[in-house]
């Protein structure tokens, strides 16, 4: 069975649409036929009881007058007594006592190859006789039988001429994909599919085909932009550590030394962040997605502030509800909230202020400082990966350009959203929104 769906599968469109029509019209004429075959007996049946019945009628007056029936009806006309035995002076009839009595009561009979229809009537002398009529079946079965063999044979045929006929036209409406998918195969980097002139479904192929081309552009030129950026930022920190090491080998100096192996840990440590941040975002664009729960964000907001390293600036937690839940993981609740955390300490003055708040339908997290802000025409790209204002990279504790990008990302997943704007006390407000869990 697996085997012959295979088989079946592994067929060109043209022949399965083929093959579908000719067996589909092969079943429709065959049901047609058997139909015909089934009722075409009877309807043979009735016609030559409506022969019989018309030249009963006229032969029964005749008798009833006295007068012979008529010797030029095309049937065979006989008068019998009540007995079923000839009056006219002919042949016996053949007609069984069964048959005379099914005849007397008006009744059709079939005999001896022929089909027998009667009436009884009364003569000028009072006598009562019984006239019959009758038509030879010869060769009724043998064609009733070929009849049907013909009707299936009429069938198969049909169906052979409506399979040929489905090729041919499946052949001629599939030319264009065909020329089509030799189009695609010559088209150079950039290029589009012309678009047919119909507004059929080719045109509508074309246009999604035309921009599948856009959005794998557009991915190859941020994995080539990534992949740059990537091996741009990871390069730092290795020729770093890879400096300091020489430094520390070539110096024998205790304290020196000491020195270089602790700019080498910040280095090191500087460079495991980096490469968390972009196996967390490789996991996110593999679709790796843990599943949602509820999670207490009041409570992660504090714990997020006591995991702030020694000599951040004050942090304050502001909240506008006791508790709020929001459908997320708790690990990316942790990453988003440290991340913001993190950011907003590099650039704060003296302090931090997270704010809770919780609606119907959505939780936020609202992150204030009171540093230098950010202008508004980086802040639609602050979010994305590897972009840091200007100014940052001049700054020694800069980051490498991963934290926002990877707390858009993760919100974003989840069907939230984060905006940054201004704060109260003129820094950057970070706003992060979540669906609620209540």
């Amino acid at each position: 069975m697996i085997g012959s769906r295979t088989w079946w599968r592994g067929r060109s469109l043209q022949a399965r649409i083929t093959v579908l029509a000719a067996m589909i019209t092969l079943a429709c004429l065959l049901g047609l036929a058997m139909l015909a075959a089934a009722n075409l007996e009877p309807l043979l049946i009735d016609s030559v009881d409506n022969e019989l019945s018309a030249a009963l009628g006229p032969a029964s007056s005749a008798v009833s007058a006295g007068r012979p029936p008529s010797d030029d009806a095309p049937v065979i006309l006989r008068v019998l007594d009540i007995a079923g035995t000839p009056v006219d002076g002919g042949a016996p009839t053949g007609l069984s006592p069964g048959d005379v009595r099914t005849l007397k009561a008006g009744q059709p009979v079939s005999d001896g190859g022929a089909r027998w229809l009667g009436t009884v009537v009364s003569t000028p002398d009072g006598t009562q006789r019984l006239v019959v009529t009758g038509a030879g079946l010869v060769g009724f079965t043998a064609a009733v039988h070929f009849a049907g063999l013909w009707l299936i044979l009429v069938a198969s045929v049909g169906a052979l001429v409506a399979g040929l006929a489905t090729w041919l036209v499946v052949r001629l409406v599939l030319r264009p994909v065909a020329r089509m998918r030799g189009t695609v195969r010559a088209l150079p980097p950039g290029a589009r599919l012309p678009l047919p002139d119909s507004q059929d479904e080719l045109r509508a192929l074309a246009e999604e085909f035309n921009a599948l081309l856009v959005r794998q552009e557009e991915a190859n030129q941020r994995l080539r932009r990534f992949t740059g950026d990537a091996a741009h930022e990871l390069r730092s920190p290795v020729a770093s550590i890879r400096v300091q090491a020489e430094v520390a080998v070539t110096n024998p100096d205790p304290e020196l030394a000491q020195e270089t192996l602790s700019d080498i840990l910040a280095e090191a440590e500087r460079l495991s962040g980096l490469l968390d941040g972009l196996l967390s975002l490789a996991r996110s664009d593999a679709g790796e997605v843990p599943p949602a729960e509820p999670v207490e964000l009041v409570s992660e907001v504090r714990a997020a502030v006591v995991r702030l390293p020694a000599g951040s600036p004050e942090t304050r937690v502001s909240n506008a509800v006791p508790q709020a839940w929001a459908s997320a993981a708790h690990s990316e609740v942790e990453l988003v909230l440290d991340n913001l955390l993190r950011n907003a300490c590099r650039y704060a003055r003296g302090q931090i202020v997270v704010s809770v708040l919780a609606s119907r339908s959505t939780v936020r997290v609202v992150v204030d400082d009171d540093g230098p802000g950010i202008a508004p025409e980086h802040r639609e790209k602050v979010f994305d990966r590897f972009y840091r204002v200007a100014d940052d990279r001049a700054r020694s504790s800069g980051g490498s350009g991963l934290g926002l990008a990877m707390v858009a990302e993760t919100v974003r997943r989840r069907g939230g959203n984060v905006f940054v704007g201004e704060s109260p006390d003129g820094g950057a407000r970070f706003q992060i929104t979540w669906r609620s869990a209540g």
